[in-house]
């Protein structure tokens, strides 16, 4: 095994197993992501992740979301499809005043901020940013990766917190699911998943990782087959292999600007946050949904995270996909052109203000 990879992986798992005797919530993917910041900072070792080790995370938790979409559960979710919209539509709305807010008080130009403000995909925000002259990649990149991090540690605060009195799901610990119980189910929905990937990677959809297997396994469970729940110990193993990868990508010495833009991503961050913590409320009081599931649905993290700390809070795991995929594919298909064309009219109201 290479060096560096080696010394890599073992600063994440140290940081696992420490945040997990420290019964920290979600313990394996902060412990990683924080261990990993931390050391690659220190080392003189450059350390290095290869991209198919979170690629591997990913997948594992899209078979565990995609085990969740049971007929009753696709039927309640596009019976609240309106209402997604509506909450997405807000969702996006808040992201970009709040972004004119911060770049008036800051002083950073404003395309540069919304893009780093808006709660899409890394890599799709990142690609949009390429395309626009004038934007500053490594401020939107920080931006992106420091409000992840920041949901990634603040929501299981919040949500394991007494704020939303949420406890740890009680079915998972009472039927632990065992290895001898994977086979031979799982090769089943191993082909689909991998299915799932290409289909996806052919039509260019967002996170085919983490789409693919979701589509292939709900395919299978609406249909009527039922796949086998993973071990604890690889559900672990995947928090692993998608905490390193995120605590990799803080590179904050790049930043020529680093006070500025580390209070600009703290304050986006937050005000995100704020916003989805109001904007739960109101699905709470509409839908009757626990407090976990209302928080997780709406907050502004990656899928792959938010479907992490669902299954450990006993939240509705198709409920918060559901809001989590739609505001994906919202994002990912309607946002983009949607900035452009803001762009566009700010450059021209640009020169008269």
């Amino acid at each position: 095994m290479n060096k560096n990879l080696l010394i890599t992986f073992l600063t994440a798992l140290l940081g696992a197993v420490s945040f997990s005797l420290l019964h920290i919530p979600v313990a394996f993917s902060l412990g990683a992501l924080t261990a990993v910041m931390i050391g690659s900072r220190l080392s003189r070792i450059p350390f290095y992740w290869p991209a198919g080790f979170r690629d591997s995370g990913i997948i594992i938790v899209g078979y565990s979301i995609g085990l969740s979409f049971t007929q009753e559960a696709v039927l309640l979710i596009l019976q609240k499809l309106p209402f997604i919209l509506l909450v997405t539509v807000c969702m996006v709305l808040f992201s970009a005043l709040s972004a004119l807010l911060i770049a008036k008080l800051m002083g950073i130009d404003y395309p540069t901020v919304l893009i780093g403000s808006i709660p899409g995909g890394l890599s799709q925000m990142i690609l949009l940013a390429e395309e626009v002259k004038g934007i500053d990649i490594t401020v939107v990149t920080f931006m992106q990766v420091a409000r992840l991090t920041m949901i990634i540690f603040i929501i299981p605060i919040l949500v394991f917190g007494p704020w939303l009195n949420v406890s740890s799901g009680p079915g998972f610990e009472a039927a632990e699911p065992l290895w001898g119980d994977l086979f031979p189910g799982i090769i089943l929905f191993v082909f689909v998943s991998f299915a799932g990937i290409i289909l996806s990677k052919r039509l260019k959809l967002p996170t085919p990782y983490l789409l693919g297997p979701i589509m292939g396994t709900a395919v299978l469970v609406i249909s009527g087959i039922n796949g086998p729940e993973l071990p604890p110990a690889v559900l672990d193993l995947s928090q692993l292999l998608i905490g390193a990868h995120i605590g990799l990508m803080m590179k904050p010495e790049k930043l020529a600007n680093k006070f500025k833009t580390i209070s600009l991503a703290a304050l986006s961050g937050l005000l995100l946050i704020t916003g989805s913590v109001l904007l739960s409320f109101m699905i709470m009081h509409f839908f009757h949904l626990s407090p976990a599931t209302s928080f997780l649905s709406l907050a502004p993290g990656g899928m792959d995270q938010m479907a992490i700390i669902a299954h450990e809070t006993g939240a509705d795991l198709a409920i918060v996909t559901g809001y989590q995929l739609f505001r994906l594919f919202f994002i990912f298909f309607v946002v983009p052109p949607f900035l452009k064309w803001i762009f566009v009219k700010f450059k021209k109201l640009a020169p008269s203000s």
